[in-house]
């Protein structure tokens, strides 16, 4: 990685993590600010090298062609409770955990795990 000037990386000006020139925000902090990217493109990137794994890479958008996020409507909050409906049923006894189900197990705890309910009591 180079100084804050930057470099250039696969078209994109790329930077070292934390030195991203000003008017430039990932989605993140977008979102932090009440804006959303609105369609526009990358326009650079911020690098920061791993050990094991290639280079983590966060993407950068112009905070002032940024559009201001879009208001949940009934609509969308009723589709977000199904969504998390949804994640929270085990699908082999189909009640409510009360959690998301790990993907990991793929059901509730006591349906995959029975035997440690019997010794519990």
């Amino acid at each position: 990685m180079t100084g804050p000037a930057g470099r250039e990386s696969c078209g994109i000006p790329t930077y070292p993590w934390r030195l991203a020139p000003e008017g430039l925000a990932t989605r993140r902090q977008l979102r932090a600010l009440g804006l959303r990217p609105g369609g526009q493109p990358v326009v650079a990137q911020l690098e920061r090298r791993r050990r094991r794994r290639g280079p983590l890479v966060a993407y950068l958008y112009l905070i002032d062609a940024a559009r201001p996020v879009r208001p949940m409507t009934p609509g969308r909050w009723a589709a977000l409770e199904r969504a998390n409906l949804a994640r929270r049923t085990c699908p082999n006894c189909r009640r409510d955990a009360g959690y998301c189900i790990p993907r990991s197990l793929g059901m509730c705890t006591p349906c995959a795990y029975p035997d440690d309910g019997q010794r519990a009591a």
